[in-house]
């Protein structure tokens, strides 16, 4: 029997193409009994009917539901999931019907560590703010928008798993010191990287940076609230590169406009796309970027070829690497 298998319509460009290397379909060609396409469809969610067409989908941001995957005639046996982040796919409703459920873990940690420094840097050097008096004429107005040195700064991180794990050798050359929270991860792991585990409210006190790179999660949803930032230094500078409903956004807005903290630095929003009507849009102490600014080619290379390897492996009846259910 054709084992068929989709990839969502979101991983193609306005030309018809891949956002990754067209080749890497040909990982799939290994297999003769395999036969792929785009989904027909442009969809949010995918529905039972889609479900009910295909063996594998190589998935992006559509969500599966419990309703998707809920109907008798289900057929899919992989989600391969096209990134780090599972929070859109129901785990529960597909492990209750034995379907494979897949990430990418390895692939994103580079590309993001170096989004995080991107944007480090970026708030450090006040980039925008130096570019945007450049564009308005205003030249001399540079010394009125002097940056933040790092050498004697300590980095506060929240989440040490194989992002953070990732960043902390590239950003200690930077920093006097990073000070990390993580309950999940043993204190000799810090000791090798030269980090320091501390608690939640030490690394809260502590950062000139505040780094966000942990799961969202229950006990992470809106860890960052209104408390979190009342307890930050006035000169800190907040950046979220994992989910933004780990921070409140409303309470950040608030943060930032009445000087609690100096500056924000987000790839990530509570609500994406970012409401227009978003106070944060009018601030000009804040970088936000579009959940993509450690998208590259060979981010995206990386990723594709992880997943797709995932539906070959299950294709011909292997376990699949990096198996979220």
């Amino acid at each position: 029997m054709t084992f068929k298998v989709a990839t969502t319509r979101d991983l193609m460009n306005a030309a018809g193409e891949p956002i990754f290397d067209p080749a890497l379909f040909d990982l799939l060609k290994a297999n003769p009994g395999i036969e792929w396409e785009w989904l027909p469809e442009d969809v949010t969610e995918i529905t039972p009917d889609i479900a009910a067409r295909y063996d594998a989908i190589h998935i992006n941001l559509p969500r599966v539901t419990a309703a998707s995957v809920g109907r008798d005639d289900c057929r899919v046996k992989i989600f391969a999931r096209n990134g780090v982040g599972f929070d859109t796919v129901d785990l529960e409703a597909c492990k209750t019907k034995g379907i494979a459920v897949t990430n990418t873990p390895i692939a994103i940690r580079r590309p993001v560590a170096v989004a995080a420094l991107t944007l480090i840097f970026a708030l450090s050097g006040k980039l925008f703010k130096k570019d945007r008096i450049v564009r308005d004429g205003r030249w001399n107005d540079r010394v009125d928008h002097m940056g933040t040195g790092l050498t004697g700064r300590t980095l506060g991180m929240i989440g040490a798993g194989g992002i953070g794990q990732e960043l902390i050798p590239l950003a200690r050359p930077f920093f006097k010191e990073i000070q990390v929270c993580d309950p999940y991860v043993e204190a000799e792991v810090f000791q090798r990287l030269d980090a320091r585990k501390a608690s939640f409210d030490e690394v809260l006190g502590a950062a000139d940076f505040l780094l966000v790179a942990c799961p969202l999660n229950d006990e992470t949803r809106h860890m960052i609230d209104a408390d979190a930032f009342r307890r930050m230094k006035p000169t800190a500078c907040f950046v979220n590169v994992a989910r933004g409903p780990i921070h409140d956004e409303a309470a950040l807005a608030d943060a930032l406009s009445s000087g609690e903290i100096a500056a924000a630095g987000l790839d990530v929003t509570e609500q994406e796309p970012i409401s227009p009507d978003s106070p944060l849009l009018a601030m000009e102490n804040t970088i936000i970027t579009p959940h993509a600014l450690c998208w590259t080619d060979e981010c995206f290379d990386d990723i594709a070829r992880t997943a797709l390897q995932s539906i070959l492996d299950v294709s011909e009846g292997r376990e699949p690497v990096h198996r979220v259910i």
